[in-house]
C-alpha cells in the first residue's frame, strides 16, 4: 500500500528559493528546508492551534506585508516569507516577554534545564532583559495528578500540548485547562487522576517542565546522560526510544520519532517499565539447590552440574526427554543461540516461545500477505478482531486511533466486550466468547451484510489475534484468510504477546520452526545442516504438551529461559502441577519468580540496555538494540550461558559474540539473508523488515474453518490481558506495581443484580477449573452473560479459561 505522488510549490524563505509540498505547513516547509522557526506549541504530530504566536512571520500579501502565525498557514505557490527582519524579531521578543513574566526563574533545580525550548529560545530569540519587575506568580507545588506525573502550574505556558495530546492522540481527555484569563491553568478534573496509560508522553513533549516525572524528578542533568538508541520490549510494535543512564544505572526513556513503528509515542509501561533492571532482588549469581535451598555458587559448578545432568539424560532417553519454554524477552541472538542449543546439545524440537497463548508458528512468523504498521495509515479499512489494543499493543492503538480519527479510515472492531478503540469505530460488533466461529460463518453467509460490503473495500488492513481464550488460536487465521480473499487488496498484522516474540519464533523456537522461517522438514534447512551438522527433523511438543510430558514423566529435563508459566498460561493450575513434578528444572532469569523458585539451578541473565542485539517485530521489521548499562553481580547474556554450557555438555555450538552470532543468522537462516549489524546501523537505521527480497520461505494459507456455536452456559468466562498485571518485572518496577487493576470481576449489571453482587464488593466466581474470590465491577461494556476477569492480577485466582459455573455475592 501507497500513498500517490505528492505535488509541490515553490516559495521564497527569507531570500532563497525551495520546492515544497502542496498543502504542506509552513513551519514544517521551512524546517525541512534548513529555517527554523520558533514555536512552544506546535508538534508535528498534533493538529496546529497557533496558541503561543512564538512562530510570528512576515508574509507579503495583496495589503502588503502581514504577520501570520506559521504553524496553523499553508504554504502557497509563489508566498514570500521572512523569518528575521527587525518586525518579526520584535514581535518574537515581545511573546518571550510575556511568557517569562510570571515564569518562575528556577531553571538549576527544573528537571527540564538544559534541554528546555523556553529556556533555548530566551536565549536565542529573547530581548535579553525583561521590564517586569513585579513579584512572580507562586503556586503550591508540585500537584500529582497522578501516579506517575507531577505538576508545577507556575512553569506552565498554556501551549495545550499536553491536553491536546490527551484528546486528540491517546483518546484519554483527562488532563485540561480551569479557570479563565490569568488564573488559567492546567490540571485534571476533581477526585479524578490523569490515569492514562500514555501519561508520560505528555512530561516528554512539555516544553517547559510544567509536567514531571515523578519516578525521575531531581535524578539527574542532561549532561549528565549517557544515551543510546534503542527498541521498546514491552510491546510487539517495538518503538523506538532513547535509554538514559547514569552513573551504570537507566534512570529514563525517552521516545524517539520513527514513522515507521511508534511516531515518538511510548505507552506508560514502556516509558516507566524499566525499574526492574535495577532492582536489589535481580540476580547476580548462579543459584544451585542444596539440601532443599537454593545457595550461591560458582558458574563453573552450576553450569558443570547442568552439563552432567544433560548428558545422563541424553544418554539415557534421547531429546525427546527435554522440553525448552521461553526465549522470548530477550534478542534475536540469545533466541538463535538457544534453538541451535535445543536442537544441536540437547537433540529436541521440543522448544516454545509461545506458552500455550498464540497463534500458530507458520501464521506468525510467514503471515501471506503481511503488512506494515504503515499500511494502517493508507487504508480504507481496518478490521481488528482479536485482543483490546490498548491493553496489549498499546502503540499499535495510538496508531489505529490516529487512522480512525485524523485520516478517515474505516475501523471495525469485533470483541467480546468493549475496548479502548469503541469510541472510534465506524462499526462495533459483539459476540459472545467462544461464537467467534458461528460469527465469520454468518458474515461469509452475507447475514450482516454492511460488515460484509466493508471487508470488500479496495484496501483492507486485518490485525487479527487471539480476543478470548474461548475461541481458540484458529479463529483469527480463518478471519485472515476471509479478508484475503473478500478484500481487493488485503494487508494482515498478526498480534501475539511477549516482547520479541516475532524475533524468537523467526530464530526457531517453536516445535515446527528453525530459523529463518525454515520447517524441520523442508529443503531450506540445508544451510542449517551445513552449520550445526544433524539436527532433529520430526515436529517436536508445543507448551502445553511439553506440560503434558512433564506431568507424565516422559519428559525429565525442563529449562525455562526467561519465562515464568505458572504466572503466563492460560491453564496455570497445569503449569504448577507439571512444574512440582518436574525431574530437573534448569532456568535462565534476572529474577526468582513463582515457575523457578524450585528449580534445580537458576542462572542470572543480562536484561534490556545490558546487552548488544536485534529484535524484530510484528511486521518483521529487524532493529537493533544496544548496550549501555553493566549487568548486575556475575550475570551474562543468554547467548553466552548457553555457549559455555554447550562446550561442557560435549557438544560445542561456536557462538563467540553477538555480532558474530548475527552473522552466522545471516548466513544460515534464508528469511533474515543480507541483515548485518552494518546493515542496521548504516543503511537502515529504522530497521529493516524481512526478508530483504519479499519473499516468504514458508507458505502457509489457512482455510476458514466451520466453528462450533458459542457455549450456551448462562454466564461465559472471558479472560483478558491487561497492560499492568502481576508480571515479574512489573512487580519490581515501583512506579507500575500500583497500577494493576487487581482481582476484579466485570459484570453487566443485569448479571451483577441476578448475582446480589454491588460494585466495589466482593463476589465469588466459580468455575469447572478453580475459584475465587472478586471485587465486583459493575460495567456496562461488559455483555450479558459474560463475565470478564483480567488476567495474572494480584491476589487474583487462577479460573482458567472454562464457562462461569456461578457468580455469588459474598455473604449470600
Amino acid at each position: 500500500m501507497s500513498e500517490p505522488p505528492t505535488e509541490h510549490v515553490s516559495i521564497t524563505i527569507d531570500g532563497d528559493t525551495h520546492q515544497v509540498p502542496a498543502g504542506a505547513l509552513l513551519i514544517e516547509a521551512a524546517q525541512d528546508n534548513g529555517t527554523y522557526i520558533p514555536r512552544f506549541c506546535w508538534h508535528e504530530r498534533m493538529n496546529p492551534v497557533g496558541m503561543c504566536r512564538m512562530c510570528l512571520v512576515e508574509v507579503q500579501s495583496p495589503r502588503g506585508p502581514m504577520l501570520i502565525t506559521a504553524c496553523t498557514n499553508n504554504v502557497a505557490d509563489g508566498m514570500v516569507v521572512d523569518t528575521r527582519n527587525p518586525t518579526v524579531k520584535k514581535a518574537q521578543e515581545a511573546v518571550l516577554e510575556f511568557l517569562l513574566a510570571n515564569h518562575p526563574l528556577d531553571c538549576p533545580v527544573c528537571d527540564k534545564g538544559g534541554e528546555c525550548p523556553l529556556q533555548d529560545q530566551a536565549f536565542s530569540h529573547g530581548p535579553g532583559e525583561s521590564r517586569f519587575v513585579e513579584i512572580k506568580r507562586n503556586y503550591a507545588k508540585p500537584i500529582p495528578i497522578s501516579d506517575l506525573v507531577l505538576l508545577d502550574r507556575e512553569r506552565c505556558i498554556l501551549c495545550a500540548r499536553c491536553t491536546r495530546f490527551s484528546d486528540e492522540i491517546s483518546g484519554d481527555p483527562l488532563i485540561e485547562f480551569k479557570s479563565r484569563a490569568n488564573v488559567t491553568e492546567v490540571n485534571t478534573f476533581p477526585d479524578l487522576p490523569f490515569s492514562s496509560y500514555f501519561s508520560g508522553n505528555t512530561i516528554q513533549i512539555c516544553p517547559v517542565g510544567a509536567l514531571t516525572s515523578a519516578q525521575y524528578r531531581f535524578r539527574a542533568r542532561p549532561w549528565d546522560l549517557q544515551m543510546v538508541e534503542s527498541s521498546g520490549l514491552h510491546d510487539t510494535a517495538h518503538p523506538r526510544l532513547s535509554v538514559h543512564v547514569s552513573q551504570n544505572e537507566v534512570l529514563r526513556l525517552v521516545g524517539v520519532d520513527n514513522d515507521a513503528t511508534n511516531h515518538g509515542w511510548l505507552s506508560d509501561k514502556d516509558r516507566f517499565g524499566f525499574q526492574y533492571l535495577n532492582s536489589e532482588e535481580r540476580l547476580t549469581m548462579p543459584l544451585l539447590r542444596q539440601d532443599g535451598e537454593l545457595v550461591e555458587t560458582t558458574w563453573a559448578d552450576a553450569l558443570d552440574r547442568v552439563a552432567e545432568r544433560i548428558g545422563l539424560i541424553r544418554d539415557e532417553d534421547g531429546g525427546q526427554a527435554f522440553a525448552v519454554i521461553g526465549g522470548a524477552h530477550g534478542t534475536n541472538e540469545d533466541a538463535y543461540a538457544l534453538s541451535k542449543f535445543a536442537r544441536v546439545v540437547l537433540e529436541t524440537n521440543n522448544v516454545d516461545a509461545r506458552l500455550d497463548d498464540a497463534l500458530s508458528s507458520h501464521f506468525l512468523a510467514a503471515t501471506v500477505d503481511r503488512g506494515l504498521i504503515a499500511d494502517i495509515d493508507v487504508a480504507d479499512t481496518i478490521l481488528l478482531w482479536g485482543p483490546d489494543l490498548k491493553e496489549e499493543h498499546p502503540t499499535l492503538y495510538l496508531r489505529v486511533r490516529r487512522a480512525a480519527q485524523e485520516l478517515g479510515v474505516r475501523l471495525i472492531v469485533i470483541h467480546p466486550r468493549a475496548t479502548g478503540l469503541d469510541d472510534r469505530a465506524s462499526m462495533k460488533v459483539t459476540y459472545r466468547p467462544g461464537g467467534g466461529f458461528a460469527l465469520l460463518d454468518e458474515i461469509a453467509e452475507g447475514k450482516h451484510p454492511e460488515l460484509r460490503q466493508a471487508l470488500s473495500a479496495d484496501r483492507v488492513v486485518a490485525i487479527v489475534g487471539q480476543g478470548s481464550f474461548a475461541d481458540g488460536p484458529k479463529l483469527a487465521e480463518s478471519v485472515a484468510a476471509y479478508v484475503r480473499n473478500k478484500a481487493g487488496s488485503a494487508r494482515i498484522l498478526p498480534l501475539a504477546r511477549r516482547g520479541n516474540i516475532f524475533g524468537a519464533l523467526d530464530m526457531g523456537l517453536a516445535p515446527d520452526l528453525l530459523p529463518g522461517r525454515v520447517a524441520p522438514d523442508e529443503p531450506g534447512r540445508a544451510a542449517l545442516a551445513e552449520s550445526w551438522g544433524e539436527s532433529p527433523a520430526a515436529r517436536g511438543k508445543d507448551t502445553r504438551a511439553m506440560l503434558e510430558g512433564i506431568d507424565s514423566g516422559e519428559i525429565r529435563f525442563l529449562l525455562l529461559v526467561g519465562a515464568d508459566p505458572i504466572r503466563d498460561v492460560p491453564d496455570p493450575r497445569q503449569a504448577l502441577l507439571a512444574l512440582d513434578s518436574a525431574e530437573y528444572v534448569v532456568s535462565i532469569d534476572l529474577f526468582l519468580n513463582d515457575s523457578n523458585r524450585e528449580a534445580d539451578v537458576v542462572l542470572p541473565a543480562a536484561g534490556f540496555a545490558e546487552k548488544d542485539g536485534t529484535v524484530t517485530n510484528l511486521e518483521g521489521r529487524v532493529q537493533k538494540v544496544n548496550v549501555i548499562a553493566p549487568i548486575p553481580g556475575q550475570g551474562r547474556p543468554e547467548w553466552a550461558i548457553l555457549d559455555d554450557l554447550a562446550e561442557r555438555a560435549g557438544r560445542p555450538i561456536g557462538l563467540a559474540t553477538a555480532e558474530s552470532i548475527a552473522k552466522e543468522i545471516s548466513e544460515v537462516a534464508p528469511a533474515y539473508a543480507g541483515i548485518t549489524w552494518d546493515h542496521l546501523d548504516w543503511e537502515a537505521r529504522d530497521g529493516a523488515v524481512v526478508p530483504l527480497s519479499g519473499s516468504q520461505p514458508l507458505s502457509h494459507i489457512p482455510v476458514a474453518l466451520k466453528g462450533d456455536s458459542a457455549p450456551t452456559a448462562p454466564l461465559l468466562l472471558h479472560v483478558g490481558r491487561t497492560l499492568y498485571d502481576d508480571g515479574v518485572m512489573i512487580r519490581h518496577s515501583p512506579s507500575l506495581r500500583t497500577l494493576a487493576p487487581g482481582a476484579v470481576v466485570h459484570l453487566n449489571p443485569d448479571d451483577a443484580k441476578r448475582a446480589g453482587a454491588q460494585d466495589g464488593h466482593p463476589v465469588k466466581v466459580v468455575t469447572s477449573h478453580g475459584e475465587g474470590e472478586f471485587s465486583a465491577v459493575i460495567d456496562e461494556g461488559t455483555p450479558e452473560g459474560v463475565v470478564y476477569v483480567p488476567f495474572n492480577q494480584p491476589g487474583g485466582a487462577p479460573l482458567g479459561t472454562d464457562a462461569v459455573v456461578r457468580v455469588t455475592a459474598v455473604g449470600r
